[in-house]
C-alpha cells in the first residue's frame, strides 16, 4: 500500500464514512457529493465536457484528447440512486477517456427517492438506444458503471439480450449487485471498509425499491440471466463490504460462459478509480481498466476457415 493511500484510507475513515453513517436526507447527500468532487477529484488536461441528451435522458459527452471514431463508453455513474452525477463523475470518466482513447457518454439517470425503481433502470436503457440511434453499432459500445451504477450496468446488459443489442464489453467498478445485502463480506469487512458505513445500505436500498423486491433481477443483477455475455472486467477493492457482490457476480457470469477479469485491489477504498491523481493505486486501476475496454472493443474479426 501507498503512502498516499494509507492518507486516503485515514481521511474517509476520519470524515467521509460517519458522515455516511449519519446521513438520512438524499438532497443533502448529494450536495456533499458535488462538493466534494470539485475538490478532490482531478480531471485530466485538455478535457472536453458537453452537453448530450440521449433519448431524452440529459447527460454529458465527456473526452480527453484525440478518440476512436465510432466507438464510446456508456458509463453510469454511483452514488447509490439517490445522489450523484455525470458532474461528480467527470474527472474520472476524462481520465478514462484519455487512457482509452474512447469517448464517453454519462447519462444523469433519474435519481431516488423522488424516482424509485425501475427509473433508473430505465433511463440507462433509454441511453444505450440514444447511442444506437447516433448510429454507435452494439459491438462498439463499451458499457459499465461504479457502485450502484455498476449494478445498473449489468441489470441493463441482462435486459439487452432480448432486444439483440449486447455490446462489446461490460465493466464494473465497485459494482453493487445485489440488493438484498447477502453478500457475507457486508458483515465481514465493516469494520475493515475505510469508506461505506455497512449499516447504511438496507436503508438506502429501500429509498431506491421502496417496496419492490429487492431480488429483482433489474434491481439485483446477481439474480439475473446472462446468456452470452461479452468480456467483462470487474475492479473491486479487497476490504470493501461490496466485496462479495463482484466475486460472486463474476461467478454468476462465468456460469453463463462469460469471460470474466477479477480484479481484487489490495486495501484500496470503494470505487477508488475516482481518486486518480491522489494515489498511485486509483491511476494503475484506470490504466487496466482503459487498456482491457479498448481490448474488448477492437477485438480481431474471427478469420473464416479455409474451404469455407
Amino acid at each position: 500500500m501507498s503512502r498516499h493511500l494509507g492518507l486516503l484510507n485515514t481521511a474517509l475513515r476520519l470524515g467521509t464514512k460517519p458522515a455516511l453513517a449519519r446521513m438520512r436526507d438524499p438532497v443533502l447527500a448529494r450536495a456533499m457529493m458535488e462538493r466534494g468532487a470539485r475538490w478532490m477529484f482531478r480531471a485530466p488536461p485538455h478535457l472536453l465536457v458537453l452537453d448530450a441528451p440521449l433519448c431524452g435522458v440529459p447527460g454529458l459527452r465527456i473526452s480527453a484528447g484525440r478518440v476512436a471514431p465510432g466507438h464510446a463508453i456508456l458509463h453510469l455513474h454511483g452514488g447509490a440512486f439517490v445522489a450523484g452525477s455525470p458532474r461528480t463523475h467527470q474527472a474520472m470518466l476524462g481520465r478514462l477517456s484519455r487512457l482509452s482513447g474512447l469517448e464517453v457518454f454519462a447519462p444523469a439517470y433519474r435519481l431516488a427517492p423522488e424516482h424509485p425503481f425501475p427509473a433508473a433502470l430505465e433511463d440507462a436503457e433509454a441511453a444505450f438506444a440514444g447511442l444506437l440511434a447516433r448510429g454507435y453499432a452494439p459491438e462498439r459500445i463499451a458499457l459499465g458503471g461504479d457502485s450502484a451504477g455498476g449494478g445498473l450496468a449489468f441489470a441493463l446488459l441482462a435486459r439487452l439480450y432480448a432486444a439483440g443489442t449486447v455490446p462489446g464489453f461490460v465493466y464494473g467498478f465497485s459494482p453493487w449487485s445485489d440488493l438484498t445485502g447477502s453478500g457475507e463480506s457486508i458483515r465481514r469487512n465493516a469494520r475493515a471498509d475505510p469508506m461505506l458505513p455497512a449499516a447504511r445500505l438496507a436503508d438506502v436500498a429501500q429509498m431506491y425499491l421502496q417496496g419492490h423486491p429487492a431480488g429483482d433481477p433489474g434491481a439485483s443483477p446477481l439474480f439475473a440471466e446472462f446468456p452470452g455475455a461479452p468480456p467483462v472486467l470487474l475492479q473491486v477493492g479487497s476490504t470493501e463490504i461490496l466485496l462479495d457482490d463482484s466475486l460472486r457476480l463474476a461467478e454468476r457470469l462465468r456460469g453463463f460462459g462469460a469471460a470474466v477479469d477479477l480484479q481484487l485491489l489490495p486495501g484500496v477504498p470503494h470505487v477508488c478509480q475516482l481518486f486518480d491523481g491522489w494515489v498511485p493505486e486509483a491511476r494503475a486501476a484506470l490504466r487496466v481498466a482503459a487498456a482491457a475496454i479498448r481490448a474488448g472493443l477492437f477485438r480481431p474479426e474471427p478469420t473464416a476457415s479455409a474451404g469455407s
